[in-house]
């Protein structure tokens, strides 16, 4: 009966105390019709707010099919139309906050609707409120692992799949407002509650769609990551943000931090948001429809370089893969050869195909290690010349690793091959340009003292090379230069190689006669060899598992010697050739 000035602390105290207790002796009947009432208005209006917390508990205690529940979802809802806007407001956020662990989308999802009524209802600072709420709720699901394959993406064990579509849901009444605002007014200024959404896209973009396996998948008709995708697409495109999302990447919206740490988090998070955007318009095409047809294909993979640098750090399956679908995808739109050398001097074209380098030689998972290669040499062939030489040049200096510089050397060969059957003269694969590339190609990198096994990839590919050269191009045409520098060669290459093979071989050959001089005894006392890599120890090797790994290495030794002969009878037999011919 009392007005809303004459309430006392007490009083909130002995209305919640008294609302907890008939909810927790099974009265929700009772006390929805206590909140029904008429003459109740005022009080549930200024105290009704406190119930939140035992009803949302009872609400979870009940089943499904109870009526009892059935009652304080009833009562949820009287509240929402009820109560003060600005109290409920808080106890709902409050409410959303306690939650954890498996709760945290029944929580999130039971409280939405509430909570989107009362946000409507409110006057004062709206769009900071829509703004809290949404930050609250994503920073609650963020936690939660995202489900990945078809199995969990059925179970959606957290409801995390549901919850999503739910969030989307809740956040439409306030892009319609945005919308309905900048149709009114072509100079739309309230961009605070705009800024909001935009956040929300943004936090969504990075959690959950960049962990999300976005993939068609057989059996689910609806995907619901591909539909929250969607979704926040469309939001992005009504309040026009997302063309200059994938062009502009808003650099002068990115929020000022004193704090240097918060800025560089700050910085990585929309990096994350942006690829991600990129990788759903240009792989997935969601909003492709809404996308200007007006850039070349070199245009669209400069923009996307950045964004794929960003996946191709990460080392999650799901991130990782993303970002070589993303490049893959930029460079199919190409013709071959039709990439300028001129690209090379932005640095992601230099810092990409490294960090491509690393996913093929230290990923763990293979599919993926296989596509990095097929993605490496398709970026090889898009580009021009001048762009070839200068990318085998910058990978044979930077990816210390024998099998990546036998395969560029492998690509050198083809060039080569193509500059001499080619009735164009290709300037960059053949003369004095070849004759640099040759300087870091033929030779070793320790000289004598190279760990020929290590690098057998890389000389393997050298000696073929060679062989090559020597068999196509004769010494009075010598287009390649290669017989002009062959001096060089053999100072720098062909002898330290020798002289590596003899001490390789017999350092090998002494570890074998010592590994069967001591295999009696290494038997008796059940002797065996540990290995350990990355820090985790391999299964124990035996002696005869040993002499096997020793004698393959002699094998290698062997073949690596039989094309290095093979090269010097060549040149020989050549410039005897030319002897006799000149004589």
């Amino acid at each position: 009966i009392l007005e809303e000035a004459d309430f006392k602390g007490e009083d909130f105290n002995l209305f919640q105390v008294a609302g907890q207790k008939c909810l927790e002796d099974g009265y929700a009947a009772q006390l929805l019709e206590v909140i029904q009432n008429e003459k109740n208005k005022v009080i549930i209006k200024n105290m009704g707010w406190n119930l939140i917390s035992p009803l949302v508990r009872c609400i979870f205690m009940y089943k499904q099919e109870d009526d009892k529940r059935e009652h304080c979802l009833k009562i949820l809802d009287q509240l929402a139309q009820l109560c003060n806007p600005k109290e409920l407001f808080l106890g709902l956020l409050e409410q959303i906050e306690q939650t954890s662990g498996e709760q945290v989308c029944q929580t999130v999802m039971l409280l939405l609707q509430p909570l989107q009524t009362v946000l409507l209802k409110l006057q004062n600072k709206k769009a900071y409120s829509v703004g809290l709420s949404l930050a609250m709720i994503m920073n609650q699901l963020t936690p939660l692992p995202v489900p990945y394959t078809k199995q969990q993406i059925q179970e959606d064990k957290l409801g995390l799949c549901q919850c999503c579509k739910a969030v989307v849901d809740f956040a439409k009444p306030f892009v319609n407002e945005v919308v309905k605002n900048m149709e009114k007014s072509s100079e739309y200024n309230d961009m605070e509650l705009k800024e909001e959404l935009l956040k929300f896209c943004m936090k969504s973009l990075k959690y959950p769609l960049l962990t999300a396996q976005l993939e068609q998948l057989e059996g689910i008709e609806e995907h619901p990551f591909r539909h929250f995708a969607t979704e926040i697409i469309d939001i992005l495109w009504d309040i026009r943000e997302l063309m200059p999302l994938v062009f502009l990447h808003r650099k002068d919206k990115s929020p000022h931090w004193e704090n240097e740490e918060f800025a560089d988090v700050e910085r990585k998070n929309s990096a994350d948001s942006l690829a991600c955007l990129s990788y759903l318009m240009f792989v997935q095409h969601f909003g492709i429809d809404c996308f200007p047809m007006v850039f070349s294909p070199s245009y669209i993979l400069q923009c996307n370089m950045t964004h794929i640098e960003v996946l191709l750090k990460r080392t999650e399956e799901s991130m990782l893969s993303k970002g070589l679908d993303l490049f893959e995808s930029c460079l199919l739109r190409m013709e071959d050869n039709s990439l300028l050398h001129q690209y090379l001097e932005f640095r992601d074209f230099i810092n990409v195909p490294q960090d491509l380098v690393k996913v093929m030689t230290l990923c763990p998972i293979e599919h993926l290690r296989k596509k990095s290669l097929n993605i490496l040499q398709l970026f090889i062939d898009k580009f021009d010349a001048e762009g070839k030489y200068t990318l085998f040049r910058c990978l044979l200096k930077t990816s210390n690793h024998a099998g990546v510089e036998g395969y560029i050397i492998k690509n050198i060969k083809d060039q080569i091959h193509l500059s001499l059957t080619k009735a164009c003269d290709n300037i960059w694969f053949t003369g004095h340009h070849l004759i640099s590339l040759l300087d870091l190609v033929l030779l070793l990198p320790e000289g004598a003292e190279t760990d020929l096994l290590q690098n057998s990839d890389r000389i393997m590919a050298s000696l073929n090379l060679l062989r090559y050269l020597v068999i196509k191009d004769c010494e009075s045409d010598n287009q390649t230069g290669v017989w002009t520098t062959l001096a060089k060669i053999e100072q720098n290459f062909l002898k330290p190689l020798h002289v590596g093979l003899n001490m390789s071989k017999a350092h090998y050959e002494a570890e074998i006669k010592n590994k069967k001089e001591n295999r009696r005894e290494a038997h008796s006392s059940n002797t065996v060899c540990s290995v350990t890599v990355s820090g985790e120890k391999m299964p124990a090797m035996t002696t005869e598992m040993q002499l096997q790994v020793l004698h393959s290495a002699l094998f290698t030794f062997d073949l690596i010697e039989s094309v290095l002969a093979r090269v010097e009878e060549l040149i020989e037999v050549k410039i005897k050739a030319v002897m006799d011919g000149n004589s």
